[in-house]
């Protein structure tokens, strides 16, 4: 009886997606529309470029961005999108074109997953990309870092 629970445990970790699959940073599917959101908020896009079972990806995911999504100071900044680099799903880009993710991200030229990406309306990079799971105790300092000069760029410097 004792291995038969082992066994179900086992197959429900195994088919269970990761916890951000359908977490709170939803994929990638029409930047143009995403890009308008942003926009209308006076905001940013923030991309993230995610590996299908990279472990890094889903530490980032799940202890940084899907709690930020939940925060009412991140959505009034940012739109934020996730984007499988391995995906051949059709998706349209900024401009409304046609592509998949895996084009996005040779387009975008990422080298290593996860990168998070700060774009504005038109899919232009307003920020030094966050590349990587480095130190994971300044981690939400790059993030914030880099939301922050983004925002600068498209809403102009913050009032000190």
């Amino acid at each position: 009886m004792k291995r038969l629970i082992i066994c179900l445990y086992a197959i429900l970790a195994w088919a269970t997606p990761p916890a951000w699959a359908a977490g709170a940073v939803p994929p990638a599917r029409d930047l143009q529309k995403d890009g308008a959101a942003a926009r209308a908020i006076n905001g940013a896009v923030l991309v993230v470029l995610v590996g299908e079972h990279c472990q890094y990806c889903e530490r980032v995911l799940n202890e940084f961005l899907i709690p930020m999504s939940g925060n009412k100071t991140y959505r009034a900044k940012v739109v934020m999108r996730r984007l499988v680099v391995s995906d051949d799903e059709p998706m349209r880009d900024f401009a409304g074109r046609p592509t998949t993710p895996r084009r996005l991200a040779e387009q975008y030229g990422y080298s290593l997953v996860p990168t998070v990406l700060m774009m504005d309306w038109r899919g232009r990079i307003l920020a030094r990309p966050v590349v990587g799971l480095t130190t994971v105790d300044y981690y939400g300092m790059y993030l914030d870092e880099a939301i922050d000069t983004a925002l600068a760029k498209i809403r102009g410097p913050a009032p000190l």
